[in-house]
């Protein structure tokens, strides 16, 4: 049986309905504070699939409900990482000590694997680009990347200590259905109230890369079935990446707009905000994975997913 936290997210769901298509009996997890359950609505009706609600800051309730448990993929986390100065804790709590929870609750239960969604925000304001795996660390400037660093820390002592084995994956931004949080979502909500205008944080020159759900789902499982070492890291991203105004441009031409833009200025957009990541992903490819799509296609694919599903503009605060 696999195990998903966050099963009800946007990375989780789409991964638990990929488990679900090909066999595998999966027991999901979420509280809800960000997931929503009608991105369950084909698992549930699915005889192999089993919902617990319930919070990885519970230990004990983790310990129990890990029982019988195969493999754990690991994807519930804080995702509003540009406020993460606004609540410190958050980060901490919901990246880190989450983390350590579910390992812990992998130990008492005799569970050996974890897949761990990390960030390519541990990098900092990396000076090798694009940037490989391993890349030396710069000074960390981002809580969440700190928080989800720390957790890298953690699960790799425990492969050392317990004899696990791991496969963490950092990621750029992923976009595509079920897509409820990023630079997307905040633009197409702003243009749906108000064509005429768009805010945009720093200059619009900030260049970043992007990878469609469904590629990175599909990375995942690859390198799932075809690692055995103790600490397996690899990079997920396509091998591109764009301005900030590129992605304006092809949102604006999907909803037929042209708003007058309004830059907030500086070069990145929030204090931890990283400027320019593009992720060396050489690594994954030579494993034999190839993204499908390309950035244009998968801004492309989120804004017609937000046109035909608006209630997920307002099912998150």
């Amino acid at each position: 049986m696999n195990i998903v936290t966050g099963c009800a997210g946007f990375i989780g769901s789409n991964l638990v309905d990929r488990l679900l298509r090909q066999g595998d009996k999966v027991l999901g997890i979420d509280n809800f504070s960000t997931g929503q359950k009608r991105f369950l609505e084909q698992a549930l009706v699915n005889a192999n699939f089993r919902l617990i609600e319930g919070d990885l800051l519970d230990l004990d309730f983790l310990k129990k409900i890990f029982s019988g448990g195969a493999s754990v993929f690991h994807l519930a986390a804080n995702a509003d990482v540009r406020f993460g100065t606004g609540h410190p804790r958050k980060d901490l709590e919901q990246n880190t000590i989450a983390t350590y929870n579910v390992l812990e609750a992998m130990r008492a239960n005799g569970i050996k694997r974890i897949a761990f969604s990390s960030t390519g925000s541990v990098y900092g304001e990396a000076t090798m680009i694009p940037t490989p795996e391993n890349a030396p660390f710069p000074v960390q400037t981002s809580l969440y990347g700190a928080s989800k660093l720390a957790g890298e820390g953690l699960i790799a002592a425990y492969c050392e200590g317990f004899g696990f084995q791991s496969v963490i994956f950092r990621f750029v931004s992923i976009l595509g259905e079920r897509y409820t949080h990023g630079h997307v979502f905040d633009f197409y909500k702003q243009l749906i109230a108000d064509p005429t205008r768009l805010k945009v944080l720093g200059n619009g020159k900030q260049r970043k890369s992007y990878l469609y759900i469904q590629d990175c789902i599909d990375a995942i499982l690859h390198a799932m079935k075809r690692t055995s070492g103790k600490v397996n890291i690899f990079n997920l991203g396509v091998d591109a990446y764009c301005e900030v105004n590129d992605s304006i441009d092809w949102i604006c031409e999907a909803l037929g707009v042209r708003p007058q833009l309004e830059y907030s200025g500086g070069d990145r957009g929030w204090i931890g905000d990283n400027p320019f990541l593009y992720l060396d992903t050489s690594k994954i490819r030579n494993l034999g994975w190839t993204p499908t799509l390309s950035i244009r296609d998968g801004v492309i694919k989120t804004v017609d997913y937000l046109k035909t599903n608006h209630w997920v503009l307002d099912s998150r605060g």
